[in-house]
């Protein structure tokens, strides 16, 4: 507890870290009460929830702005969609390689298209959000065309402005502001998903909920052991000639490679598509038996053959966005390049060949992990967990959670480092904290 409260007033004695800090808390409070601030024509005692599927995920992560049809309802993730987006031109069309490759230049070009990417996915995100507030919801003397484009307006000017909000977390505050605006909207949602498992437990199974919580502690470890795990190929540099001609060692450093390298993409592209089967079925409910029952499977995410495609669509995603965001022939021309090669490796091909065996030996096992993650919270319903709570049991709200809390520890730890206090931990190490760490990109 005492080192606890040292570092706490180390933190707040650094004034810029202070000041960060002060900003971030400044505009998560602001990007909190727009969730509160409901479309104009729009009764909120009308709404009703949507916590199922799709909809459920995206209230989700948006802290309850969505059910609350408010000017933030389709919040950052219009922007995500967009980034997502221009990540895979990059890959696939020529023109954005070559932005890529310009620098400063061409990243600001790319920021331009994703912008404005993001006003035209905000507009056609806008009409299908407005088709699902329920008509008693809206006050007929401006239901209308008028309220229609008015709403369309409203919410694209809400995503916009939470984007500033997240671009100047990153400039005026402790860094990660998109991913930071994400979290705040999951953590917003902890609090009533605790009481609420609480109450429906009651004070008769009040052992039940502290084994839940301790469960929930262990599941919580493993994410982030999943998140930090990385495989450590060692580097040795030559031998190099320093200014006054003395042969100087040359320095031994290693390329981490991570074993989730794909973050929590997978699973946002898996759980895009497993909606689609049950989309297509209902054209077909009344027509086939087959549709029904595709329907129904797909619609229950406790199936065991939701769960079971779901997984499987994990671990295929988890290779290829791995294959499509780490590059081993860039990593092999990059060490050819700085002096650099792998000890009993040949430079050239033959690195690139390793580091491609070493990051399929590592992938898998980090996809199956993330699989079982990310069916954690249907395991959880079916043991009696309310729905709210299973949430935070795995899936993609907690490796969010967890990353973005890894990534804002690593901004204040290297600050403290920087200003020679001591760091946040004694024991065990912050990906911040680690040295010798070679290129690997």
């Amino acid at each position: 507890m005492k080192k606890l409260i040292n570092t706490i007033k180390n933190i707040f004695a650094i004034e810029d870290l202070r000041v960060r800090i002060l900003n971030t808390l400044g505009f998560i409070a602001i990007f909190r009460l727009g969730s509160f601030v409901v479309l104009p024509g729009i009764d909120p005692n009308q709404l009703k929830s949507s916590s199922q599927g799709i909809l459920g995920l995206l209230d989700t992560f948006l802290g309850g702005a969505f059910s609350n049809a408010s000017i933030f309802a389709l919040g950052i993730m219009p922007y995500i969609s967009a980034s997502i987006v221009l990540q895979l031109l990059t890959i696939a069309v020529p023109y954005f390689q070559k932005l890529q490759k310009e620098g400063e230049s061409g990243r600001k070009k790319i920021n331009q298209y994703t912008r404005l990417l993001t006003i035209v996915i905000t507009l056609a995100q806008s009409v299908g959000f407005l088709a699902t507030i329920n008509s008693e919801a809206i006050d007929p003397s401006v239901a209308g065309p008028l309220f229609t484009i008015s709403s369309m307006i409203i919410l694209t000017a809400g995503t916009m402005f939470c984007m500033w909000l997240g671009e100047k977390i990153t400039d005026k505050g402790i860094g990660n502001g998109i991913s930071m605006l994400i979290m705040i909207g999951i953590v917003s949602r902890l609090p009533g998903a605790l009481i609420g498992e609480a109450m429906a437990l009651g004070l008769n199974r009040a052992l039940v909920f502290i084994i839940e919580l301790m469960v929930l502690f262990f599941v919580v470890m493993s994410v982030v052991m999943l998140t930090q795990a990385v495989r450590r190929i060692p580097v040795q540099y030559a031998k190099q000639v320093g200014g006054s001609s003395s042969l100087q060692a040359g320095q031994r450093q290693f390329i981490p490679l991570k074993v989730n390298a794909a973050g929590v993409m997978p699973i946002i592209f898996a759980q895009s598509l497993m909606f689609l089967p049950g989309m297509i079925a209902s054209f077909w409910r009344n027509e086939s038996d087959l549709a029904n029952e595709v329907g129904n499977v797909f619609s229950d995410f406790t199936s065991w053959q939701y769960n079971l495609s779901f997984a499987i669509l994990i671990i295929i995603f988890t290779f290829f966005y791995t294959a499509i965001s780490v590059n081993p022939n860039q990593i092999s021309d990059d060490l050819k390049r700085s002096g650099g090669f792998i000890p009993g490796v040949k430079p050239g091909l033959a690195t690139s060949e390793f580091i491609d065996e070493v990051l399929t030996r590592i992938t898998f096992p980090g996809a199956l992990f993330l699989a079982i993650v990310a069916i954690l919270p249907s395991i959880a319903i079916l043991f009696g967990v309310t729905r709210e709570f299973a949430a935070f049991f795995g899936g993609t709200s907690l490796i969010i959670l967890v990353g973005v809390v890894l990534d804002t520890l690593n901004q204040i730890e290297s600050y403290l480092l920087m200003r020679h206090y001591d760091g946040m931990m004694k024991s065990g190490k912050l990906r911040g904290r680690s040295k010798n760490v070679a290129v690997a990109s």
